[in-house]
């Protein structure tokens, strides 16, 4: 319990004023960048950032008529900017819809500065599944950004390769549930009847989500790992406790006292995943994969038994959680 009060205060108390706003941001004309949930929260205040310092920004998201009138909010709180937005269908609950999605940001571009896979879901009724029978958390928080990813890491490599070395970023959504709400090691583990292992859909749904929180961290360091060699750069954000679409599934007794008491307004979580995907100044960012940012903008670290699994390399929690992640969706690559 120490330790929990430890890390929730550290994480959440008494914050440190952001490093990187819009208001020191550099000018980002020339770039590239994939917002995934950016229609709404805190994804789409990175882009409203982003697209006001001149940036090319992919408004990611399932629902199009809610991207467009997030993407014409944008344009009129920027007039000035020269910059550009555009709608990149992506439903990540559907595994058999991404590789489209990113066939048509490659019909498009053939650069990608960051992509940043802020979307997810937290906490949803448990009877909720993703198209394929999956949990609808799993399925949405962990296989939909790591096969997004994984089809993208040929332009992520090839725009590395013509960019300041550790430039060429993939930011993944952590939260405190990293630390708080994931079971002993990160992940649980469940043979099905034919004795192939899977995430146990079994937990409780907060546990669930500390699971999905867990692998993403886990999946930044190992997509570091494996392809250490192309030059992109993995890192993993607690965006902060943020006011935002993703308590819709809370009790609203228990959204209303959150909002009152430890939530923050949507600003401050890009701030942080800003400063994860563009700053300069945390050398850690450009030279250490798995990298792992807390509000508003600071290195920081997990839990051990966490660090200890991602020591093991190809004996650990995240190789295991990958090949899971690689065999579930390898009929959609």
């Amino acid at each position: 319990m120490i330790n929990w009060l430890i890390t929730f205060w550290k994480e959440s108390m008494r914050l440190p004023a952001p490093p990187l706003t819009e208001k020191n941001l550099p000018d980002q004309t020339g770039k590239v960048y994939i917002i995934t949930g950016a229609n709404t929260g805190v994804g789409y205040e990175v882009a409203s950032i982003l697209y006001s310092h001149n940036a090319k920004v992919y408004v990611a998201a399932r629902s199009q008529s809610k991207a467009e009138t997030a993407i014409e909010s944008i344009k009129k709180q920027h007039p000035n900017s020269r910059g550009s937005l555009h709608y990149l269908h992506l439903n990540l609950s559907d595994l058999s819809s991404i590789k489209e999605s990113a066939n048509d940001f490659l019909s498009k571009e053939d650069k990608l500065h960051w992509l940043d896979n802020n979307a997810g879901v937290m906490i949803p009724p448990k009877a909720q599944r993703g198209a394929q029978g999956l949990n609808l958390t799993y399925q949405t928080n962990i296989l939909g950004p790591f096969l997004f990813t994984k089809l993208l890491l040929p332009v992520l490599k090839r725009t590395a390769e013509s960019e300041p070395k550790g430039t060429v970023r993939v930011s993944w959504a952590g939260s405190l549930a990293v630390v708080l709400q994931s079971p002993p090691k990160g992940q649980k583990w469940k043979a099905d009847k034919d004795g192939n292992e899977g995430l146990d859909e079994s937990l409780r749904n907060e546990v669930i989500y500390g699971v999905s929180k867990a692998a993403n961290y886990y999946l930044a360091h190992e997509f570091g790992r494996r392809y250490a060699d192309e030059a992109v750069m993995h890192n993993c954000y607690n965006p902060g406790n943020l006011q935002s679409d993703l308590q819709r599934h809370l009790p609203s007794l228990f959204q209303w006292m959150m909002n009152k008491t430890v939530l923050y307004p949507p600003i401050y979580g890009a701030y942080t995943e800003i400063y994860a995907g563009l700053s300069r100044d945390e050398p850690a960012l450009s030279t250490k994969q798995g990298t792992y940012i807390v509000p508003w903008g600071r290195k920081f670290g997990t839990r051990k038994d966490l660090e200890e699994e991602i020591a093991k390399g190809p004996d650990g929690e995240p190789a295991k959680l990958f090949d899971w992640c690689d065999r579930i969706t390898r009929d959609y690559q």
